[in-house]
């Protein structure tokens, strides 16, 4: 639960995760608040069109139609990858949708449940990506437009340090729906928890950078991971005083790495369930793990 990225924050977030972004008209300031509340945000929809053709789709998700205005969603995924942002704030994209959805979205414990009583606001809680496809299961989904789909989805829960959970498909929220068709939402929520896993790479040859490692997700190390970045979080626990390893440490998150971390949490301040070794975005931050 986080309050709304700014249009510059957003903008910032996307290119930094490598997404090529096109802003559409007057998109930092396309919105409908003034018909509902815009947050608090608990994560990212993706969509399909249902439309042929990159500038329609961007005009149509912009502008809305007789019922229904604009915006649709925030950013438009062409079939070249290329995000077209067309909103900034609440849009007409999700809907009413599953309060216990919408409640699994925020544990991010991967407990989705099947969406069946569509009585909560969606366009509330989520940011919105339209995807351009006939949605009909015979469109093709070229590698480019999926990269992009991972790629944006990625910059937003690495922005908020959410895991890969946050991110749902349009029928898994609304009951009735069928968007996205034509590839596995569960498929791509394991590319863009991979991505979280290690540092933006910001494009074809742009290499990582210097500087430290982002929050991989909170649910991602109950998964007990094995990664160079776990072995990286270890020396900078065992160098601030903190550590539980008898060995180690090393790749293989253990009951050691948690403990250390827990100590870590300690000497921040953080008490009870919050000093309970499950690392989460802020004391993450604050340990700055070199990149891995």
């Amino acid at each position: 639960m986080a309050t709304p990225l700014t249009a510059d924050r957003l903008l910032a977030a996307l290119r930094g995760e490598g997404v090529k972004v096109v802003g559409h008209r007057s998109w930092r300031t396309h919105h409908r608040n003034a018909k509902g509340a815009w947050g608090p945000i608990n994560g990212v929809l993706i969509h399909h069109t249902v439309t042929r053709g990159t500038d329609a789709s961007v005009q149509l998700c912009y502008d809305g139609y007789s019922g229904l205005p604009g915006p649709l969603c925030h950013g438009v995924i062409a079939k070249d990858g290329t995000v077209h942002l067309v909103g900034n704030g609440r849009a007409n994209h999700a809907g009413l949708g599953d309060p216990r959805v919408l409640n699994a979205v925020i544990r991010e414990d991967g407990s989705l449940p099947p969406a069946r009583s569509n009585t909560t606001d969606g366009n509330a809680r989520f940011y919105g990506f339209e995807c351009v496809n006939l949605g009909d299961g015979k469109d093709p989904w070229p590698g480019a437009q999926l990269e992009a789909i991972e790629r944006a989805a990625a910059a937003v829960c690495r922005a908020y340090g959410w895991s890969a959970e946050s991110v749902i498909g349009h029928k898994e929220w609304q009951h009735g729906k069928v968007d996205p068709r034509g590839f596995s939402m569960a498929g791509m929520r394991r590319r863009i928890a991979a991505r979280l896993g290690s540092a933006p790479d910001r494009g074809s040859g742009s290499g990582s950078g210097k500087g430290y490692q982002p929050f991989p997700g909170a649910s991602w190390f109950h998964r007990a991971p094995k990664s160079a970045v776990v072995t990286a979080m270890g020396r900078r626990l065992v160098a601030e005083g903190c550590s539980a390893y008898s060995v180690g440490p090393g790749p293989q998150w253990t009951d050691a790495d948690r403990r250390s971390y827990a100590r870590w949490q300690h000497k921040l301040g953080y008490r009870g369930a919050d000093a309970d070794g499950w690392p989460g975005a802020k004391s993450w931050a604050a340990l700055k793990v070199p990149r891995s």
